[in-house]
Parts: structure tokens; sequence; C-alpha cells
């Protein structure tokens, strides 16, 4: 079984986990802080008070997050871009085509674009 062996808290509800596959993932926890189980975790004092249990990440106050779910539903730390400047391959080849249409005179212009 995959399970976290390491885990910090991040800014805006992120944890860093390792795995004990090695790898390394953040995961997002904004979406479970709705839930009545979870509301507790609002509280950043709390939310900071997270640990590694014998199989998964708890926090001081008993709740808990299943592996699979913390390894399914969270990103390679490598593809985790927190302020949005990095580009996937596609959408760097998709900004390069942009731009040899652009310098190629390939535009449209505001004029031919049914805005209705």
């Amino acid at each position: 079984m995959i399970r976290p062996t390491a885990v910090s808290p991040l800014p805006d509800y992120k944890l860093l986990l390792t795995f004990s596959t090695g790898e390394k993932k953040i995961f997002d926890v904004t979406p479970y802080l709705s839930m009545p189980f979870f509301a507790s975790l609002n509280d950043k004092a709390i939310f900071q008070r997270v640990f590694v249990n014998e199989y998964t990440v708890e926090w001081a106050n008993g709740r808990d997050i299943a592996p699979h779910e913390l390894y399914d539903n969270s990103i390679p730390l490598s593809m985790f871009d927190s302020d949005f400047t990095k580009l996937t391959p596609a959408e760097r080849a998709r900004l390069d085509e942009s731009e040899r249409d652009w310098q190629d005179g390939r535009t449209v212009k505001a004029s031919e674009i049914d805005w209705n």
C-alpha cells in the first residue's frame, strides 16, 4: 500500500507529501474544508499541526484523510506551479505556435470576429 511517510503544511491549505514510493506530491485540502468533519481545519493553527501516523496524515484533533485519496488526488511536486508561471509542454507548444502565427501575419482582426 502506498502511504505518506512525511508531511509539511504549506500556505493555502496545501500539504507537501512524501510517499512510500519516494514521490513528493502536493495535496490541496481546500475542497474538504467545507465538509463538517474537516471544518475545524479552517483554523490555521490546527491545520499546521498535521503529522504522519502509522498509515496516513492526521491532525491533532483526529481528522485524517485516506492514503489512497492523498496519493490519487495530489499532483507531483515537479508539476506544481504556485504562481502559475510554468507552462506544460502542450501549453508551451500552443504559445510557440501562436507566436509564429503572429510573426507570419496570420492574425484575426477584431472587426472579423462575430462577437454575438
